[in-house]
């Protein structure tokens, strides 16, 4: 997949991710742009931690990428704590 699919999966996900992970919410754009940034941090703990390629198909990228993006929000509310 190129990156204009990971982009797009990034997209999707910092929206999804804006609805699973309620609280003080940072808005739509950062919503998205955390999506993105997502995208990568999943990207790379798939391949590096469990051996997966999530380039495979657009479901299993938006899957990486909403995770990556929940573990992302995650990380920056407790240290903005």
């Amino acid at each position: 997949m190129g990156i204009v699919a990971w982009v797009l999966a990034g997209l999707i996900a910092g929206w999804l991710t804006g609805k699973i992970m309620k609280g003080s919410g940072y808005g739509f754009f950062v919503d998205i742009i955390l999506g993105i940034a997502g995208a990568i941090v999943g990207g790379f703990l798939a391949r590096h931690l469990l051996g997966v390629d999530a380039g495979g198909s657009f479901i299993l990228t938006t899957v990486v990428a909403l995770v990556g993006a929940v573990i992302l929000v995650a990380l920056i509310r407790l240290i903005k704590r």
